[in-house]
């Protein structure tokens, strides 16, 4: 495998791909910069993932070479964060992840010879694999193989504190372990009863017969666990809900604080509240959402959120389980979306976070960029930054730069409160209707066969929205 040098950028930006040798173009490319004993060991217990000396892998199927090493060294960041120290770090360009073995096996094989020489135990690919490629990946390259889905899971549960936030995490990881059961180590379909192989005494009373394999076994363990946390979810979420309603109905506007992991959500919230939210330079140090009172200059009264990071790919599981969580940002009335200034692809951060931020239905929110860590950004990013996000405003959360400004255009963003309305609402669009509870106080609402009348106390927004389909 040949190594990664710069002289060879020009030739691997963008596709580029006529111009390269097939042999060239399937080549695994080491990724510099990422760097910080073997035995077969997949067989590991599948439920706990412990991560120690790592190599990378990842497949890079569209974009430059310069983001596809971004998200590699995104994935190092993510794996040191778990606790591990990464060894080596490989990309190999394809058109599409290999179906089978993720990179191919002939290349799955040169992996392996890599696992040899760095002494590694585990590889970790930039991307969610199927139980199928888990598994004949693992039969090559001998060690544990986990996707970066599983990681970022691993992640949230070290850093889960609230009862609530552990068991989203927990119900998000056996979400992902119910289909993957199969995937790690054949000694997991070893029978749990039968008289097959233990000769004439057997296991022992009572676990004689044909007896139940124990991924069987799991998997109705899982599901019965699942059932259970989301049981308990839905408590907490009626609890949260009630509270989100109850903040509403008080006609106090709600500012959510959103952003890629990172960029400096908790250390904006203390330097606007002095909430004094825990604030550590790692990935995802936040996962339960604290709300705190904060002022306007003028004298207004808002409530501030903080929020779980966003990543690229964040798993699905996860955004389903950190739904109600989540909602806070839905809920609100404006969203101060943090961006790192400092940071080599800020316009990629933004990118994602509003993937997310459409995915959990946010995207109607209002939205004021906040651009922070001026203080160590370079001005001409900053100045990138602002033509292209012209609502924005540039801070420092560490030094204090800014926050003025944040603060006055925070008030120039809220809404002016609560607005009286009486209309009739088509069922077509009965999302209003749901807003109108969300959001506002629902005074009496009557149905007929032209649609909904709806009296309510709602934001002069969703007012507005109402007035014109009134009209």
């Amino acid at each position: 495998m040949a190594d990664y040098h710069s002289d060879e950028r020009d030739d691997w930006r963008g596709d580029g791909l006529g111009d390269l040798e097939l042999e060239e173009r399937h080549a695994l490319r080491r990724v510099a910069g990422l760097s910080t004993e073997l035995e077969d060991i997949r067989e590991v217990e599948y439920r706990q993932v412990r991560l120690e000396r790592v190599v990378l892998a990842g497949v890079w199927t569209e974009g430059t070479l310069a983001e596809a090493e971004r998200s590699m060294r995104e994935l190092a960041l993510l794996a040191e964060t778990a606790g591990s120290v990464v060894l080596e770090g490989v990309i190999q360009r394809r058109d599409s992840p290999d179906p089978a073995t993720y990179l191919g096996s002939g290349k799955a094989r040169e992996l392996r010879d890599l696992v040899v020489v760095t002494g590694a135990d585990t590889v970790i690919c930039d991307g969610e694999l199927t139980p199928g490629q888990l598994r004949q990946l693992e039969e090559i390259v001998k060690v544990k193989v986990v996707d970066r889905t599983w990681l970022i899971l691993d992640i949230f549960a070290q850093h889960a504190r609230s009862r609530e936030g552990k068991a989203q995490v927990s119900l998000a990881q056996m979400q992902y372990l119910l289909p993957r059961l199969r995937g790690w180590g054949e000694s997991l379909s070893r029978q749990g009863g039968g008289a097959g192989g233990g000769g004439s005494g057997g296991g022992g009373v009572g676990t004689r017969g044909p007896g139940e394999t124990k991924i069987e076994t799991d998997r109705r363990r899982i599901r019965s666990q699942m059932a259970r946390l989301r049981r308990q979810l839905k408590d907490m979420e009626a609890t949260r809900t009630t509270q989100r309603a109850a903040r509403h109905r008080s006609g106090i506007p709600a500012v959510a604080i959103a952003g890629y992991t990172n960029a400096g959500k908790s250390s904006l919230l203390n330097r606007v509240t002095g909430a004094g939210v825990l604030v550590e330079n790692a990935l995802f140090a936040t996962l339960d959402p604290t709300v705190r009172k904060a002022r306007t200059p003028g004298g207004r009264d808002y409530t501030i959120a903080d929020t779980v990071g966003f990543v690229r790919h964040l798993p699905h599981q996860l955004v389903e389980a950190f739904r109600s969580t989540l909602e806070e940002v839905r809920d609100a009335d404006l969203i101060l979306h943090v961006v790192d200034g400092s940071d080599e692809a800020p316009e990629e951060q933004i990118a994602a976070v509003r993937e997310v931020l459409n995915e959990i239905e946010a995207g109607h929110v209002p939205e004021l960029i906040v651009i922070n860590k001026a203080d160590i950004a370079e001005p001409e990013t900053i100045a990138t930054l602002l033509r292209r996000e012209p609502h924005a405003v540039v801070v420092s959360a560490r030094t204090g730069l800014g926050i003025g400004d944040l603060l006055e255009a925070i008030e120039q963003d809220l809404p002016l409160g609560l607005v009286d309305v009486d209309v009739r609402v088509p069922y077509t669009r009965g999302d209003l209707v749901s807003r109108a509870h969300r959001q506002g106080e629902v005074i009496a609402e009557e149905h007929d066969e032209t649609g909904t009348r709806l009296r309510a106390r709602v934001p002069e927004a969703l007012a507005n929205e109402l007035a014109e389909l009134d009209a």
